[in-house]
């Protein structure tokens, strides 16, 4: 007979959750614009077992303690969907006569601190798409065990790539679809949640070209059906109209980017593809380049408003460790307002939304019976100013208080040269 998992000599045991009743002035389901009045959410053992009217609250939770929070909002957690978490693996300084012996630890170690701003600006989930050696496994590894305290994990590992590919560097290069059924099977032997396979070149790989797919329609749903086999969803780095194309008639769930470049590296929106993606359920993260030739005004989600126009399904992906720093989640869910969309719709890319898209439909992203306890306390009300955001309480992972570290506010670049 096998005995309880006991923590090792040296280890204080995983963060338990605390059953209690949270109260305040109100609170965002993500299960539409609307809010419950002075309400009451019930957390027991991680989950959230009852929410409505303070007034409502049932007899059988009454001899829970009561933690009331008086002026604020209570959020489901918000949920980034495009991070590469080992990112900060160059921050370290080479030192060392043979720095690669330590490549994969450094690559771990970074993941902790990227994971660990994010849960304290109020980032209950992370979706990993990329990270070189599988640091995010080990990271999602170490978290669900209690060796470290951070957000939710779902982890890609190194992202499938064609020799010489965008981020051929993290080390998943294929040429064939053996090669790819191969690889998606090594990936899942490694233990990951998504499979990331780029279907375009990138910007940050020398001698890739953003607007050229790198597979062919078949390799792409061949991906698509060895990982569906395995239970994994699938995501597409994909800048051009082409790349788009093909990942969306393959099959793949989550588009990076959808930059819409075409052959000659101009963007052109692309309405009829756009269309089919909405028709197929595909989410779509906009952290893109800017447009070519430029367009004045343009915000960092430049095909924002379009797609939403479209019905597109959004979501909060910002490629977070390759192009802004963990700080500059919130930014990034401003920029999406000011590039049209309603406010009640940027929450729901960052909450509900957001969770379909990283796997996790009825499980987080909602305050819902039955759903994990993850939730931000908001002092004020993001539903009339998404700053509001940025000045959070509490934040609350599988029932537990997450203890915050200090992040320092992320300025852009344009005001930081002011």
């Amino acid at each position: 007979m096998s005995s309880p998992w006991q923590p090792p000599r040296g280890l204080d045991a995983p963060h338990a959750s605390t059953n209690r009743v949270i109260t305040a002035d109100r609170a965002f389901q993500a299960t539409g614009p609307d809010v419950i009045v002075d309400p009451a959410v019930v957390i027991t053992d991680g989950i959230i077992s009852w929410i409505g009217p303070r007034a409502e609250l049932p007899a059988e939770y009454a001899n829970l303690p009561i933690e009331d929070h008086p002026g604020v909002t209570i959020l489901p957690g918000l949920i980034e969907t495009h991070a590469h978490l080992a990112s900060y693996e160059t921050a370290f300084p080479l030192t060392t006569p043979d720095p690669q012996l330590h490549a994969r630890s450094l690559a771990a170690i970074s993941s902790v601190t990227m994971a660990r701003q994010l849960a304290s600006i109020g980032v209950t989930t992370v979706q990993s798409l990329g990270s070189r050696y599988f640091a995010d496994v080990a990271l999602r590894e170490a978290i669900n065990s209690g060796v470290v305290a951070g957000p939710n994990i779902v982890a890609a590992g190194p992202q499938l790539t064609t020799s010489a590919g965008h981020s051929w560097t993290n080390g998943a290069e294929v040429d064939s679809i053996d090669d790819i059924r191969k690889q998606v099977r090594e990936h899942h032997k490694a233990g990951v949640d998504v499979i990331k396979v780029m279907a375009t070149g990138g910007f940050m790989s020398t001698n890739t070209s953003p607007w050229k797919p790198q597979f062919t329609e078949e390799e792409l749903r061949a991906l698509v059906v060895e990982a569906t086999r395995l239970g994994k969803h699938t995501a597409a780095h994909a800048h051009s109209t082409e790349g788009i194309r093909r990942a969306v008639n393959a099959g793949i769930s989550y588009i990076a980017h959808g930059s819409f470049i075409d052959d000659d590296g101009r963007t052109s929106f692309d309405p009829w593809l756009a269309d089919r993606i909405a028709e197929a359920g595909v989410f779509v993260d906009v952290c893109s380049p800017p447009s070519w030739p430029p367009v004045p005004g343009e915000t960092t989600a430049p095909r924002a408003l379009e797609l939403y126009k479209h019905g597109v399904q959004l979501v909060t992906g910002h490629d977070i460790g390759a192009v802004i720093p963990a700080s500059a989640y919130h930014y990034g869910l401003q920029q999406l307002e000011l590039a049209g969309i309603p406010r009640h719709e940027v929450l729901l890319s960052a909450t509900a939304r957001a969770a379909a898209a990283a796997g996790l439909a009825g499980v987080t992203g909602a305050l819902l019976p039955e759903y994990r306890a993850d939730l931000i306390i908001a002092r004020g009300n993001p539903l009339e100013d998404l700053r509001a955001l940025e000045d959070l309480e509490e934040v609350i992972i599988n029932g537990a208080t997450f203890a915050r570290d200090a992040v320092h506010p992320y300025r852009p670049i344009d005001e930081a040269d002011e």
